[in-house]
């Protein structure tokens, strides 16, 4: 698979390093490349790391034998032992990182970086790197904007933690259900990024829910999404996870409720507008069967919270419609800057 990769692509050929220029605004020149039927897309293999020296010269090394043409750069997020040094030494470009959060490092990435195709890959060793040509094929053939390496399917035992892989597949489900569509590992580290996404999608999260994102910004922009099935590993002896199932596990639920508002409006307002009159109608039961009995309010301070409840009520129905004709114009003029970007 590798060498059918090579042929389609020299640029995955030993000896034809890409050199990677710093990002600096739309690049007509980048749209003219893309265009010209001899261009090569060059490749920039990212790695944030934070503590990994047991594992990072392994993940260079592996990846380096893989995508021979690629350009390893690994992003130094302020480790505190010899992360950075050991990169260097294997071989990769190292790029300092100091803002703590995997999400920060990839904002960072979009700054500094440029390339055609952005694979990421979590410097922990526990991704196969010899799957990268694989992936990368399907990722040029279909198309799309975001490859995901789904885990769930095949992996260690001990590669998740208690209560991960459930986590994960409720996340993914609650995805689906929301943005109706079908993800099967939102979580993953592992993935193939378009130009076209790192340009169009512009990241909030600092931390690990960046994934989680990443995710819903392509699927409510419209950026086309594949899923391809790796074997995941659990971490090696003498490496440490820094992943937090409670606090993490409240950051992603955080990240899809806002990202939901922000980008379904209506259906978000609506919900909010249907449980204030629910409320409405419930407190508000009591004054109505004393006005039908006795003709006269009894229950003075619910029929006021009723009322009050209505007009919330209402009042969100109307923000609902108002942030989703803004949502649709936002959405008008995303299509506008894909078709500027389309090769």
């Amino acid at each position: 698979m590798a060498s059918e990769v090579q042929g389609r692509c020299p640029a995955f050929g030993p000896g034809s390093r890409p050199s990677l220029a710093r990002r600096d605004g739309p690049g007509v020149d980048w749209l003219v490349m893309r265009a010209r039927a001899d261009a090569v897309p060059t490749i920039a293999v990212v790695i944030p790391c934070l503590d990994e020296e047991p594992t990072i010269g392994k993940v260079v090394a592996d990846m380096k034998a893989a995508l021979p043409g690629a350009e390893i750069i690994v992003f130094d997020n302020g480790s505190a032992d010899r992360t950075a040094q050991v990169a260097r030494a294997s071989g990769a470009r190292v790029i300092s990182s100091p803002r703590r959060g995997k999400g920060n490092v990839i904002r960072h990435v979009s700054n500094v970086i440029s390339a055609d195709v952005y694979v990421l890959i979590d410097g922990d060793d526990t991704y196969p790197a010899a799957e990268a040509p694989r992936l990368l094929e399907r990722f040029l053939e279909s198309g799309a904007d975001m490859l995901v390496a789904t885990r769930l399917e095949s992996h260690d035992d001990g590669a998740f933690r208690v209560f991960h892989e459930l986590g994960n597949r409720l996340i993914s489900r609650t995805i689906g259900l929301l943005f109706r569509t079908r993800v099967t590992d939102v979580l993953s580290g592992y993935r193939i990024l378009s130009d076209r996404f790192m340009r169009l999608v512009h990241l909030r999260t600092g931390g690990f829910e960046v994934e989680t994102e990443m995710t819903l910004q392509a699927l409510a922009k419209g950026l086309p999404i594949v899923e391809a099935p790796i074997r995941y590993r659990a971490r090696p002896p003498g490496s440490r996870s820094k992943l937090d199932t409670v606090s993490d596990g409240l950051l992603i639920g955080k990240c899809i409720l806002l990202l939901f508002k922000d980008y379904k409006p209506f259906v978000f307002f609506t919900a909010v507008s249907g449980l204030l009159l629910l409320g409405s109608l419930a407190v508000g039961s009591a004054p109505v069967v004393d006005y039908y009995r006795y003709a006269y309010v009894y229950h003075v301070p619910r029929a006021i919270l009723a009322a009050a409840l209505a007009i919330l009520a209402t009042v969100t129905f109307g923000v609902g419609l108002l942030l989703d004709s803004i949502s649709w114009y936002h959405r008008e003029q995303i299509e506008q800057w894909k078709r500027s970007l389309r090769p």
